[in-house]
């Protein structure tokens, strides 16, 4: 089994994860976690989106995590359009 995790920081991200939740496979799960700054801070810094995505293959893992990506920067533009104050 192959396997990839892309975490993101976002000023929002529950309606990120929100957003990408129903595009995600049996194989793939997206969680919300805290991150900190290089002092360990997590008040300093954000909170990221994190992807787990598991494959049998590289090639398959490889054209996943490629939709992912593309459905995350959708979810990121229409969040940053719809919620802006």
């Amino acid at each position: 089994m192959k396997r990839a995790t892309i975490r993101t920081e976002h000023d929002r991200p529950e309606l990120v994860a929100a957003a990408l939740e129903p595009d995600n496979t049996d194989e793939m799960t997206t969680r919300v976690e805290s991150t900190a700054d290089d002092d360990g801070d997590e008040r300093a810094s954000g909170r990221a989106v994190v992807t787990t995505i598991e494959r049998e293959t590289t090639g398959s893992l490889r054209t996943t995590a490629d939709d992912y990506v593309t459905n995350l920067a959708v979810a990121q533009h229409l969040i940053d359009t719809t919620t802006q104050s």
